[in-house]
């Protein structure tokens, strides 16, 4: 046989094999999300995530893209993040990409800042997520006591105590859940930090009232607390302030990062281990930070390379970061720059780690997008809206080939052209 028709032959079986649901993974493969934007039109303002106050979405720039806080821009326009629409968007995305769950960056539920309405959005999330069959779990701000204190809104003799009320509402509004993600029959929590509680002492106090078999695994961020089972990693842009470093973080300093962390995760009972496409954050551009943080995207290199290694590593678990942190540029949610190009590297690299039969690729994607615009449309058209409904059933149950087809047929009904990759 001729050896270079081999390569199409492959493609030609892969693209034979049905688009199926990604069964559960030896290695849950999660995604960070930041569920903090605000848009017009569905809340009637632009939010502090899209404008930090220097930008102005109203204005478009010379590509016609929104003027946002970012250098990237989501294929679908900045967006609301209590839009079920977005939200659907989003899961169906996670779900055809091989993401077997997200985890939400919480501050709680306190109505102070913006962490209530953060929390409305996250509870909203979390149920696209169980429609769609995605676990979930959540990373715990404890910056947002930080911030009470220091505003004088909570007494520091109180913080524990407020804590625990937090880790008591959580454990009633998500734990039971039986999408929250467990390990070990414990509910998985990461905690962004600590930037506060530094005690294990402090930690387990929080716990304390909790009940036995919902005490949670605790993950903190790159060192272990004794209270914790372990850590997970993060972009270790701290590395890149270094003198001479100019704010850019190395190839060479991440890599020998990772090997920081994993030799120390070695005496941990688990670690989660996180991929990331890139850091291009427009902070300092802002106004916000005084130092540029930058970590190359190397043309998909650093996603690759990064998702591979957690992939093949001793970790627990892998974390993408992030689905959608436009200000730090991390997202790997499609954007105009760099299209479905993320999503496909997850598909990839859960094909030759996880599941060699994992058969959905970047074509599959544009499936969500194409019912996220038809969706804009039954704004207008309650009509619409059980036709739609239809559509999301046979992505999530894997029929893929009806749903195209009902959407093709929903298209051309509407006048709407249809999406390519």
């Amino acid at each position: 046989m001729n050896q270079r028709r081999l390569p199409f032959i492959a493609c030609a079986l892969l693209a034979a094999l049905v688009c199926r649901p990604a069964p559960a993974a030896s290695k849950p493969l999660l995604v960070h999300y930041r569920p903090w934007f605000v848009a017009k039109p569905f809340s009637g303002e632009w939010g502090w995530h899209w404008t930090m106050n220097r930008f102005d979405p109203n204005r478009f720039d010379a590509a016609g893209q929104r003027q946002i806080a970012s250098w990237y821009h989501p294929v679908i326009g900045p967006y609301d993040s209590a839009d079920p629409a977005v939200l659907e968007y989003h899961t169906l995305l996670m779900k055809l990409s091989g993401i077997d769950g997200v985890i939400v960056d919480w501050h709680g539920a306190e109505d102070y800042l913006d962490y209530a309405a953060n929390h409305a959005r996250t509870r909203a999330l979390f149920e696209q997520a169980r429609k769609a069959g995605l676990v979930f779990a959540l990373c715990y701000e404890d910056q947002s006591i930080q911030q009470q204190v220091a505003a004088n809104r909570l007494p520091g003799s109180n913080a524990v105590s407020s804590a625990r009320q937090t880790m008591l509402y959580a454990e009633a509004a998500f734990f039971g859940d039986p999408a929250y993600l467990r390990r070990d029959g414990r509910p998985v929590l990461l905690n962004f930090g600590p930037q506060y509680f530094k005690g294990a002492g402090q930690w387990e106090s929080i716990f304390s009232a909790l009940q036995s078999s919902n005490q949670p695994a605790l993950f903190t961020e790159d060192y272990r607390l004794p209270a914790g089972v372990g850590a997970f990693s993060w972009p270790p842009m701290w590395l890149g302030i270094a003198p001479g470093t100019r704010g850019v973080l190395s190839v060479a300093a991440l890599q020998n990062y990772f090997d920081r962390f994993e030799e120390r995760a070695k005496t941990w009972p688990a670690h989660i281990s996180s991929a990331f496409p890139r850091f291009h954050d427009i902070y300092q551009s802002a106004g916000v930070r005084n130092y540029l943080g930058y970590l190359g995207d190397r043309k998909g290199r650093t996603f690759r390379e990064t998702l591979a290694r957690a992939l093949t590593n001793s970790s627990a678990m892998v974390q993408i970061v992030t689905w959608n942190d436009f200000g730090e540029g991390t997202m790997v949610e499609p954007t105009v720059e760099y299209g479905f190009r993320d999503l496909g590297i997850i598909q990839e690299q859960r094909r030759l780690h996880l599941d060699a039969g994992f058969a959905c690729t970047t074509n599959d994607l544009a499936l969500p997008l194409r019912l996220y615009q038809l969706r804009r449309i039954a704004v207008t058209n309650s009509l619409l809206s059980p036709h739609l409904d239809a559509v999301a059933a046979r992505i999530i149950g894997n029929h893929l080939s009806e749903a195209r087809k009902q959407v093709e047929e929903l298209e051309a009904a509407h006048g709407v052209g249809a999406v390519s990759k």
